[in-house]
């Protein structure tokens, strides 16, 4: 037999309840405010942040510490050992000198590209929906046709019109960040149309206050999770495709990144040289940083997705249930 008993959706504040009940089980104070907006310490937020933690030390502090990454030698093709960790390249280069500035480069795009594309994805979809009428049907037909344009493909295109001498970091970052922004921006217009009609933002309109003043202090800070984990997201999107085009050949020609690293390598014949030192780190590198952030952002999506929240909290209350039943 069918239940026809209506079920509801749980909302952030079901999911917040939760939260703070089972707080109070476990003896601790429930948190509130600008601090109930962080995500809560789990595992995978730990890992991951451990994980990105280490791998920016290591792109900050690394050169200081290495060799200079250009230096050509005669032990062409060493394996780790000796005063090379991790070897050699076929000109004799040390690799964990190049891995170490190219972890920098490759972090330094990830975060122009992360800013600039959260910036235009806020204008457009914040901005728009904010406003609505024309400004809204505009904002979301040129975010639509941004995002229907097939993106690496484009990003191939532009890049390979781009004289090779004026493809330099900063124009690699802004091609990833002008082709990257579109899908952010429709989650966030979603969110605000939400949250414009919210009684705070009427009132605010009410008493006269300045449309910026309304987006900057009753809107946006509503959106902050919304806007971190579409952030995060935009690094391992930059990440991840200035990689590809640095694998085939259409990278930054005045920088050295993790992507530059595979290319030499896959030009140097490692592979078909058994050289596992020269195109394995980097590779691992750009593995782990991903899994790093996509763990921190699965954490981030606890605060959005009051299911999620639910889920957690009702296992925590589960394990305390089982530990007092076994007392």
């Amino acid at each position: 037999m069918t239940n026809l008993t209506p079920t509801t959706e749980p909302s952030v504040a079901d999911a917040d309840e939760a939260l703070a009940a089972t707080a109070r089980e476990e003896g601790r104070k429930p948190r509130a405010g600008w601090r109930a907006m962080l995500p809560s310490m789990t595992p995978s937020l730990v890992i991951g942040f451990g994980i990105v933690a280490a791998i920016v030390l290591f792109g900050l502090l690394g050169p200081l510490f290495v060799q200079d990454p250009t230096t050509v030698r005669n032990s062409g093709l060493q394996p780790p050992g000796g005063g090379h960790l991790l070897g050699t390249t076929q000109t004799g280069q040390d690799v964990l000198a190049q891995l170490a500035f190219a972890t920098r480069g490759s972090l330094e795009i990830g975060l122009i590209v992360g800013v600039l594309a959260t910036l235009l994805s806020a204008f457009f979809g914040v901005l728009g929906a904010y406003l609505g009428g024309f400004a809204d049907e505009a904002f979301s037909l040129f975010s639509n046709v941004m995002l229907v344009i097939p993106g690496l493909p484009l990003v191939i295109v532009i890049s390979g019109f781009v004289p090779q001498e004026q493809r330099g970091l900063w124009t690699i970052a802004v091609v990833l960040a002008i082709t990257g922004w579109a899908a952010s921006a429709r989650v966030l217009r979603a969110q605000t149309l939400s949250l414009r009609n919210r009684d705070y933002v009427a009132a605010s309109r009410v008493a006269g206050e300045r449309s910026w003043r309304v987006i900057a202090v009753e809107i946006l800070p509503n959106l902050l999770p919304v806007i971190a984990s579409q952030f995060v997201f935009a690094v391992i999107f930059a990440i991840l495709s200035e990689a590809g085009l640095a694998f085939l050949g259409l990278g930054a020609s005045n920088s050295s990144t993790l992507g530059t690293m595979l290319f030499y390598a896959q030009n140097g014949f490692a592979l078909q040289l058994k050289a596992w030192w020269w195109f394995v780190p980097p590779g691992l590198i750009i593995a782990l940083l991903g899994c790093g952030l996509s763990l921190i952002n699965f954490s981030i999506d606890e605060i959005i997705n009051p299911k999620l929240r639910n889920v957690r909290a009702h296992a925590k209350r589960m394990r305390i249930a089982r530990k007092a039943a076994a007392r």
